[in-house]
């Protein structure tokens, strides 16, 4: 792994990882892939109580088949959750993680940064009593791409915030699949209107489990494999998006009123 792009603290957890190696006979089990990127992380815990009687991680280990920052994610995120109340375990998130590790490459925030998934997949799993093998499944856009049309249309139908939800009341809405503050978006928006598409790079429905769950029962569209090229209409407003069909390997135009890239990934052009 380059140290060009990566803090002192990821390349420490990249080369001496913590918490490595398998609990038999755990307590609680996750395990989170990223379908495009091939990332898999196992997260194995054992669980005691503490002196107030709360259900604590005694103890926690990972195994992780992916690049390094999957690992220094996958390490790092044992060392935040042993000790804590299953409670506060569970409230660590993928940002928390990044921080942590004092930031990590735009790109490997929604690549590789899985591990606080796989941790709440196996509190649920201990709680809950679900399937003891939770696939996660995540999106992830391999290279940076400039998407057409962003800054002509800023303002006049492309967001990168949506804080009043109510502009979008009756519109066809395109959400970039960027995390899954952009997916719980999606879902907040079918309050609005009924016509919320999601694209996402994903084979399939992105999200963690329970957003997954949510969408799949939700009115939220999901197109899967698929990635946005370019916004297009007059001067003043948004009229069409561009899509291109990884499955397929072909394009086709969408009618769309409003675009939200919540992803700050994207590159500006000079």
């Amino acid at each position: 792994m380059k140290s060009t792009n990566y803090s002192e603290k990821v390349l420490d957890h990249f080369r001496n990882p913590r918490n490595v190696g398998v609990i038999e006979d755990p307590d609680g089990y996750g395990k989170v892939g990223n379908p495009v990127c091939g990332d898999l992380m196992e997260m194995f815990i054992k669980v005691g109580k503490n002196d107030k009687g709360e259900d604590i991680i005694d103890d926690i280990k990972f195994r992780t088949f992916g690049c390094g920052s999957a690992v220094s994610t996958s390490s790092m995120v044992t060392e935040m959750a042993k000790g804590k109340t299953l409670d506060d375990a569970y409230k660590i998130t993928r940002q928390d993680v990044a921080d942590e590790l004092d930031g990590l490459p735009p790109i490997k925030m929604h690549c590789s940064n899985l591990a606080a998934d796989a941790l709440q997949a196996a509190i649920r799993n201990y709680r809950d009593g679900t399937k003891p093998e939770v696939e996660v499944m995540t999106s992830c856009q391999i290279d940076i791409k400039v998407i057409l049309g962003v800054d002509e249309f800023l303002g006049k139908g492309v967001y990168k915030e949506a804080q009043d939800l109510t502009e979008f009341k009756n519109k066809r809405v395109l959400i970039l699949d960027s995390g899954d503050e952009s997916l719980e978006l999606a879902l907040n928006l079918t309050e609005y209107t009924g016509r919320v598409i999601v694209v996402t790079s994903a084979k399939e429905i992105p999200g963690n489990t329970e957003l997954r769950s949510k969408l799949k029962h939700s009115d939220v569209k999901i197109i899967q494999q698929s990635e946005l090229l370019e916004i297009k209409g007059e001067t003043d407003e948004v009229e069409k998006v561009v899509i291109h069909d990884f499955d397929e390997d072909e394009n086709y135009e969408l009618f769309i009123d409003a675009v939200i890239i919540l992803d700050e990934r994207q590159p500006k052009l000079d």
